[in-house]
């Protein structure tokens, strides 16, 4: 079996599973959506970086001694249809890397990241991924039961807040934070996060 070692090696119009993701060996960070690869944009920036750091913080102290985690990217999230029981990496064609995610039930941890659907993802947007976040990841969080996802604009200062309605399983935008507004997340109301704090330079 020829390792895989460079990204020219895979046809970018087939289908892959978490199985064939797990042999290769590329130098590119990238993504399984649906069974199709995504490369992901060069490292992020530096404004990118600081954001996801200074949300970070409020987050973890916030969940220190408590039953969920919070993780940053690069950490695998398998995603498959939440109605569905665990299947193998070869029955599994989308894996993601969100730039922050919350993970509440300890079951889905293993020892390479996550199986099923974190309770909230944030995705900090760059000129380089915007589209993919904004649609295909979009798209794929509210199909497999995530049930809260930020979308944060770090050239506007922005945050959209989404919350997976349970009846619809569709996704309805909750909340617009901006500037130096408190966001506060909908699964912990306890937790605010001072936009100021998040996008200081």
């Amino acid at each position: 079996m020829t390792k895989i070692t460079e990204l020219s090696q895979l046809d970018l119009n087939g289908t892959y599973s978490y199985a064939d993701y797990l042999t290769w060996r590329l130098e590119e960070t990238v993504e399984l959506i649906k069974g199709k690869i995504m490369a992901m944009s060069p490292a992020p920036n530096l404004k990118h970086q600081r954001i996801s750091r200074n949300m970070l913080r409020p987050i973890d102290s916030y969940l220190r001694h408590k039953r969920c985690e919070v993780f940053v990217a690069p950490f695998d999230v398998k995603l498959y249809n939440s109605k569905k029981s665990k299947l193998t990496d070869q029955e599994v064609f989308s894996v993601v890397q969100p730039d922050l995610c919350v993970i509440c039930d300890k079951e889905k941890l293993t020892e390479q990241g996550c199986s099923g659907a974190p309770d909230w993802i944030i995705e900090v947007l760059s000129p380089g991924n915007s589209k993919k976040e904004m649609r295909l990841k979009y798209d794929l969080y509210q199909e497999n039961g995530v049930t809260e996802y930020w979308l944060v604009y770090p050239y506007e200062q922005a945050v959209y807040q989404f919350l997976l309605d349970k009846d619809t399983e569709k996704y309805q935008l909750f909340a617009m934070h901006a500037g130096d507004d408190i966001a506060k997340p909908y699964l912990f109301p306890e937790l605010d996060i001072d936009l100021a704090d998040v996008f200081a330079e």
